[in-house]
């Protein structure tokens, strides 16, 4: 993994444990994931990593203007910032489904679209819109493969996409393609891993728009009228590569920690470029005992599901061993324990970053090695004013 510099000037007034920003590496992140994807049209980046206006900001001004999201508060941040076309990857339940009519109401001039994969649930979101007299565009959720949500790619997925296609105040707008689950650490393996499952939505895809299943459909005495599927939103940050190289306009390309980057990226997907953009700054505030040194960086500060003894990587300690962990406290053990004294500063970087972030109300911004501000982690909590 490439260790970008992450020298600070004066770091005398910086809060520890904290999150820090590089800007410039965060620019080149944002370049290297539209070259990849080719065009920042073919783009809709999930925001979930960094939970910044600021970063949105950003990216809107590289014309990226599709985005994705996995809460309210991370769509309402989008919105308040002039994002117009907002894709909250979550099936809405319970009062998250007042909260869609909400959300449409507060943003009109928004394109809201959301995902379902469920034949009552997709009723009970029309009920919903009808009732107050809007409408939503709604998504089909693929499973394909790692068994959390959506649909196999078959015939009981396409009824699915047919029931929302007719149902009122919806708008069948597509399918979410989502594969988490492939990890395969060389690019060919991944790559034939992907394909092998996006061939059968593609089959799938082909299917709905065809005549064929038009004449499904008036057999079963409905309209026999044509399905679109206008739009796949396809991948993370893993995948996104794969699917950028097929040639298919309806595909919308959606990684996520590449922005920011983390250790876990860097370790396992060794093709894809993207070194940590946002790395946490933290100190020593105790040499217990031998080898050891304790720093302040708890698992309150940094994500703790890779599990203790893997959270964080240390560049400048990178055979240390990590004993134990609590609440504000880190224990290292190493051989250079005698190099630090309490009040040194050390730059970790997460393993999870996406987590990490959402730790934290507030992000150091560093430009040119010197501190510029601060940016609020704007939608880290589950709710804004929605």
């Amino acid at each position: 993994m490439t260790i970008p510099d992450y020298r600070i000037a004066d770091t005398s007034e910086l809060l520890s444990p904290s999150l820090i920003v590089f800007r410039e590496q965060l620019e080149r992140n944002l370049e290297g994931m539209i070259a990849i994807a080719g065009s920042v049209e073919r783009l809709r980046p999930h925001c979930k990593t960094h939970k910044m206006a600021e970063v949105t900001k950003i990216e809107l001004a590289r014309g990226i203007t599709k985005h994705k999201a996995a809460t309210f508060a991370e769509a309402e941040m989008l919105a308040d910032v002039g994002v117009k076309d907002i894709l909250l990857a979550y099936t809405l339940v319970g009062p998250n489904l007042k909260r869609a009519v909400a959300f449409r109401k507060k943003y009109p001039d928004v394109l809201f679209i959301v995902t379902a994969d469920d034949f009552d649930n997709v009723q009970r979101l029309s009920d919903m819109m009808v009732a107050a007299e809007t409408d939503i565009h709604v998504l089909l959720d693929i499973d394909c493969g790692q068994h959390r949500t959506g649909l196999v790619s078959s015939e009981h997925a396409m009824e699915l996409y047919d029931q929302m296609d007719n149902l009122p105040g919806l708008i069948a707008a597509g399918y979410h393609v989502y594969d988490g689950h492939q990890h395969q650490v060389a690019f060919e393996d991944r790559k034939a891993a992907v394909r092998e499952e996006f061939e059968k939505v593609l089959e799938m895809r082909d299917l709905l728009e065809s005549p064929v299943w038009s004449a499904e459909r008036e057999h079963h005495g409905r309209s026999p009228k044509s399905l679109k599927v206008p739009r796949l939103v396809c991948g993370g940050t893993g995948s996104f590569p794969v699917y950028a190289e097929y040639d298919d306009p309806t595909i919308e390309l959606s990684p996520g920690t590449c922005v920011f980057g983390d250790a876990s990226y860097g370790s396992n997907f060794p093709d894809l470029k993207f070194p940590a953009a946002a790395v946490l700054l933290t100190r020593v505030i105790s040499k217990p005992h031998g080898n050891r040194i304790t720093l302040d960086l708890g698992y309150k500060a940094v994500a703790s599901d890779p599990p203790a003894g893997q959270r964080v990587v240390f560049p400048e300690l990178p055979d240390a061993k990590q004993v134990l962990q609590n609440e504000e406290h880190l224990v290292l053990e190493t051989d250079k324990a005698e190099d630090y004294k309490v009040g040194d500063e050390l730059i970790g970087i997460p393993w999870h970053v996406c987590p990490t972030s959402a730790l934290h109300a507030s992000a150091y911004v560093v430009e040119d090695g010197h501190v510029t501000g601060e940016w609020e982690v704007t939608s880290r909590n589950r709710k804004i004013t929605i």
